[in-house]
């Protein structure tokens, strides 16, 4: 038998007091989830990315904890619906809710990573060319012979042909 997770059934629902308190952890679980996503925001925002860090524990118990609530919730939505069909609906309406807002958050971490990465790239190449040796001080300043990317500036471009001067013709006797 595989220890896999994926193929663990959740375990079903035997009341309607533990499907209320089910569907109350769900809504839990996305209100934490959601307020620590925010809270990295901002710490992002404000660029103190050390203290956003610190959240990643959070945010990875939190996560296990809403996918292994959201699989049992539909595994047992039969049960739910015929037990707790407000509570249920009031969970769809949260659940859509937090699906809103999570995109936004999710924006501006990834933004905030594009443009830490291009910091970190620009960082890099000047480091490295600094640390470049310069032993021939002359010789880099003298100019290159041409290069299949600079060797289109030395080639003029063709002109169209409505801007092309009508060639002589050789009339030969």
């Amino acid at each position: 038998m595989s220890s896999d997770a994926s193929q663990v059934q959740p375990r079903p629902v035997g009341s309607r007091a533990e499907a209320e308190l089910l569907i109350k952890h769900m809504i839990d679980v996305m209100d934490a989830l959601l307020g620590t996503i925010e809270e990295e925001t901002e710490l992002v925002r404000a660029g103190k990315l050390g203290e956003a860090s610190r959240l990643d524990a959070a945010k990875t118990e939190l996560s296990r904890l809403y996918i292994s609530d959201c699989a049992r919730i539909k595994a047992n939505q039969n049960y739910l619906s015929q037990v707790v069909p407000v509570t249920l609906a009031d969970l769809h309406k949260r659940y859509d809710l937090f699906r809103a807002l999570l995109p936004m958050n999710l924006t501006v971490l990834e933004t905030a990573h594009a443009i830490l990465e291009g910091v970190m790239r620009g960082v890099s190449h000047q480091h490295a060319h600094k640390t470049t040796p310069q032993a021939y001080a002359e010789a880099a300043a003298a100019p290159r012979p041409p290069t299949a990317r600079n060797r289109r500036i030395l080639r003029p471009h063709p002109r169209p042909k409505s801007q092309n001067p009508p060639r002589p013709r050789l009339i030969v006797h």
